[in-house]
């Protein structure tokens, strides 16, 4: 996975080599994401899981995943650096994601409710396994915008969350625009499985490999309420977060 992450993400490392080559120290992805956890100060205490997943270029949709953990209340690296696909156009700028734009949301959320295909999953998360009928809400006009939905629907377009390949086999609510929801700010934006081998860009979606993603569930305790931070490597280093 270390190979793929060299191939998937050659912005990091032309970032750390240009370091060296000035002679800075190197800013790994692990170093760098805890930069970003320590610069967000406003981070809530309970938050004691936290996925940080950033590009350096903001229209890149490849990103690096790191997970950290807090001890105390200092953070920790807990895993090596993990490729992630993110929007097909990159991340949004903070307040401007819109429904239908191919841009992932930048800010800090929630990891909320997980749809599993399976009956029996490695996690203490807890799940709902899915069905056919399962569905997630895109469409604005609908009251049940950026909601689940069991069943039959008004709405005019919606995902299926059950669908005939493996990438939604894990599928985790990131929760952006759910509380409150607001018309066409987006929608439907999980924690997901890639389509193959490799991360891939998606609508909005962070998506990374289905061992990754075992390895998450399995690594995540609800009471350390697992979320995420994500954007831009330079807004998320601006402490938006303050």
């Amino acid at each position: 996975m270390r190979l793929l992450f060299i191939l998937l993400v050659p912005c990091l490392l032309v970032g750390i080599i240009n370091n060296s080559s000035n002679g800075k120290e190197p800013v790994t992805p692990e170093k760098k994401a805890l930069q970003i956890a320590k610069r967000n100060a406003g981070l809530p205490d309970s938050i004691r899981q936290l996925l940080v997943v950033f590009n350096e270029t903001a229209e890149n949709s490849l990103a690096v995943l790191v997970a950290l953990e807090k001890k105390g209340k200092v953070w920790r690296v807990v895993s090596a650096p993990i490729p992630a696909g993110i929007g097909r156009k990159g991340f949004a700028a903070p307040g401007t994601k819109r429904e239908g734009d191919q841009q992932s949301p930048s800010g800090f959320f929630r990891l909320g409710q997980l749809f599993c295909y399976d009956k029996d999953v490695n996690t203490r998360i807890p799940f709902i396994q899915t069905t056919p009928v399962d569905k997630w809400i895109d469409d604005p006009n609908s009251p049940d915008y950026n909601r689940h939905v069991r069943g039959e629907t008004q709405a005019k377009s919606y995902e299926n969350l059950k669908i005939r390949s493996d990438e939604y086999k894990y599928c985790m609510v990131i929760e952006y625009n759910t509380h409150p929801v607001v018309k066409d700010m987006g929608s439907a934006i999980f924690l997901h499985l890639s389509e193959g081998e490799n991360p891939n860009p998606s609508a909005g979606c962070v998506v990374v490999t289905e061992s990754d993603v075992e390895w998450l569930l399995n690594w995540m305790k609800p009471e350390f309420k697992p979320s995420i931070l994500m954007g831009n490597d330079k807004v998320l280093m601006s402490g938006f977060l303050k």
